[in-house]
Parts: C-alpha cells; sequence; structure tokens
C-alpha cells in the first residue's frame, strides 16, 4: 500500500527504490514481549528463537549484514520486497493513467558479481509480472558507497542502468571513521589545522571526490548511458555541490528541505 501510495504521488516520474538495507539486527525482536510474540507466531520455542538472536549479533552492524549481503544470504526478504513493489505497481496503474517508471537500487555493492546475482533474482521475479507488460517500466541500478565498489566501477557500470554514489558511507570508509564517533575528535582535528573542513559536511574532493571521479569516468567509458546520482548529506551542501556540478552527474538526491539549496547551486 505505501509503494502504491508513492507511486501514484510521483505520476509517472522514476522512482528510486533502494533494496532492504539496514543492519540486520535492526529487523529482528528486542524486547521480551515481541520475542515472545515471535516465537509464537513462528511456533519456535522462546529459548531456541533467543539462542538464533544471539548468533546474528555483530559487533560493527554497519560494516557487517546489511545492504546486498542481506538478500544473498536471505533471498526471500528480496522476494518479499519485489512482491511488494510489484503489487504497489499493479495498485497505483490501475488508478491512474500514467504509467510507472520503478528503479531497483542494490545497496553496498563490492563487486559486479554480488550485482548480477541480485540482478538475476530480481529479473526472475519481475520478469513474471503481467503489469510489466502494460507499459510500466523498471531499471536496475547499485548504490556505491564503498572503495572498492569506486575501483570497480567499470565491471559494476556493465551490470546496470544507473549508480548513485552514497556519499556518507563512502566518507565513512575512505576515511575508516565512523561518522557517529567523529565528533569526539574532529575538533581538535580541526584546531591543529589537520582537516580543514569536516569531511562529513564538505565533501573531501582530494581523496573521496576523487573515488567518484574516477568510478563515474571508468562506469561512463564501458556504459555511456549510465545514469549517475549523488546522495547523502553532502548533496544538499553548497560547496558539495560546486564540485558535483563538475562531474557530469545527472541528478543529486538529498533531504527535502535542503531541495532549494540544491537547485540554486545548480
Amino acid at each position: 500500500a505505501d509503494y502504491a501510495a508513492l507511486f501514484a504521488t510521483m505520476q509517472g516520474k522514476p522512482v528510486t527504490v533502494r533494496l532492504f538495507d539496514p543492519p540486520l539486527h535492526e529487523f529482528l525482536p528486542r524486547t521480551d514481549d515481541d520475542v515472545e510474540d515471535t516465537s509464537a507466531s513462528l511456533g519456535l520455542s522462546v529459548k531456541a528463537l533467543r539462542a538464533r538472536l544471539q548468533r546474528l549479533v555483530e559487533v560493527n552492524p554497519m560494516l557487517g549484514h546489511r545492504g546486498c549481503r542481506l538478500v544473498i544470504t536471505y533471498p526471500e526478504i528480496l522476494a518479499m520486497q519485489i512482491r511488494a513493489l510489484v503489487a504497489g505497481v499493479e495498485t497505483a496503474m490501475d488508478n491512474q493513467d500514467m504509467p510507472v517508471a520503478l528503479e531497483i537500487m542494490v545497496p553496498f555493492v563490492t563487486s559486479a558479481r554480488e550485482v548480477a546475482w541480485v540482478k538475476s533474482r530480481i529479473l526472475d521475479h519481475i520478469g513474471q509480472a503481467e503489469i510489466f507488460q502494460r507499459g510500466a517500466s523498471f531499471s536496475v541500478g547499485a548504490m556505491v558507497e564503498l572503495p572498492r565498489a569506486c575501483l570497480r566501477a567499470g565491471d559494476i557500470a556493465k551490470e546496470v542502468d544507473f549508480i548513485s554514489f552514497g556519499t556518507n558511507d563512502l566518507t565513512q570508509t575512505t576515511y575508516g571513521i565512523s561518522r557517529d564517533d567523529a565528533p569526539a575528535f574532529l575538533a581538535s582535528y580541526h584546531r591543529k589545522n589537520l582537516y580543514d573542513v569536516d569531511p562529513f559536511v564538505t565533501i573531501d574532493r582530494r581523496g573521496v571526490g576523487e573515488l567518484i571521479q574516477m568510478a563515474i569516468e571508468r562506469g561512463r567509458a564501458v556504459n555511456p548511458h549510465l545514469k549517475v546520482g549523488i546522495c547523502g548529506e553532502h548533496a544538499g551542501e553548497p560547496n558539495s555541490l560546486r564540485f558535483f556540478s563538475t562531474l557530469n552527474i545527472d541528478y543529486v538526491s538529498c533531504s527535502p528541505y535542503r531541495v532549494p539549496v540544491a537547485r540554486m547551486v545548480l
């Protein structure tokens, strides 16, 4: 129902949907009541469910079982989301004249093989949907938010119609700094002139920016029609936007309140 409402609101404009990306533990029951309800619905004992939950605990979940890794390990999660998307497209098109343009984005990829594996499963599910014979369209893209994905952008571009740079995670993984923990020492770095700017506010042109530029060049070299976007907090920050405007990108995706700033700068 949420997808159907979203497609209807967009009135035929492309809608990019990222596959489920939160770390695995965010899907799991936490409170005693949730554990008891879940165990009852699954027909498991509370003890057995708690043991399973314990095995799924991660030390560093933001670099763990998330993104494309989640749907590769548990393809039923991918199947569930694709079924919901297809149903949303069908409902929206039953109630409006304009076709739906669905863009499915595979997050947190490191290789073309990951993208190809997920893409093939998406095609298996969507290829059977009659709605895409009635005018609805779909494309598959990748979220580039890890340094290795930037380095292998040429390979990844062969598998996708678009890429979107997730600058928040790309900055974290390039610097090896957790954005959540950075305030504890970034102020000291600024006072000692070790960093000119906060890299989580203004894009680091010489490091992160160079990776983005290189990835775009390598991707477009093998796929000239590759659509390129930028998403994350940097996509709404003026100095970062001025840098992105030199890279021949197609769009930026930012928080709603930053859209006017992005439009003025670009």
